[in-house]
């Protein structure tokens, strides 16, 4: 058999057990935790030897990481999808059709959703690995809003609204950083709405997905398709 043929089968074999490594690992965070993942469990449910596992992941972080550069990719993939599907449309619907797509792939998706937006898991550290795949969700709502803007679908706030705070000082610094990390082609103050935005979206996910919203709010969906489109409004999305 020949050297490729016999590589090639070896690296599917190894894909197919890490493949099983993390379907084992994703249901260990849904049913105890992600703090309470074990390697030595995931072997045991996979019937490996405990030594055997650390071949494939040599520490629980590097498990942990695996599953949120997994989580991050699945969401990134979803919303970019969503967007491109959505290209011609009025601005302020494809970003309100962007927001419910992020809601419906939490909703789907709940302990994928705590493991990258929720409580931090004690004595993890992120690696720098993460930060491309975190940016997919961030950078497919930000070309929304740049596309919106090269087709002159925004509004910026006048200079003599009195009722308008335009973005100043460290906000329009840390605006101008993130446009510039991100290559976005926008205006600091419609930046740095943006990122307001984006934080809000994210409340209001985390508020719906830990029960914050009983007892107060009976329509989830209506309720949130309201705020996403007050937070396309603020933007300036026409």
């Amino acid at each position: 058999m020949p050297v490729n043929t016999l590589r090639s089968a070896r690296d599917l074999a190894r894909a197919t057990v890490i493949g099983q490594i993390k379907e084992v690992a994703r249901r260990h965070v849904a049913t105890e935790g992600a703090p309470a993942l074990s390697l030595r469990a995931v072997a045991r449910q996979l019937g490996l030897v405990s030594s055997a596992i650390y071949r494939y992941f040599p520490s629980r972080d590097e498990l942990l990481t695996a599953l949120i550069v997994d989580a991050y990719d699945d969401l990134g993939a979803h919303t970019e999808a969503v967007a491109l599907a959505t290209t011609g449309e009025a601005a302020l619907e494809r970003w309100s059709q962007l927001c419910r797509s992020i809601r419906s792939w939490t909703l789907e998706h709940p302990h994928e959703y705590a493991l990258l937006y929720g409580s931090p898991v004690p004595g993890y550290r992120a690696p720098r690995t993460t930060i491309a795949p975190a940016t997919r969700v961030v950078l497919a709502m930000a070309g929304v809003v740049c596309d919106a803007w090269a087709r002159h679908e925004i509004t910026t706030p006048r200079a003599d609204d009195a009722s308008e705070v335009a973005a100043s000082g460290p906000v329009a610094d840390d605006a101008a950083r993130v446009a510039a990390a991100l290559g976005l082609d926008a205006p600091t103050e419609v930046v740095a709405r943006m990122l307001l935005a984006w934080t809000q979206l994210f409340g209001m996910l985390s508020f719906e997905l830990f029960g914050h919203l009983v007892g107060s709010v009976d329509d989830n969906a209506a309720f949130f398709d309201y705020a996403a489109a007050a937070m396309g409004r603020f933007v300036g999305l026409a």
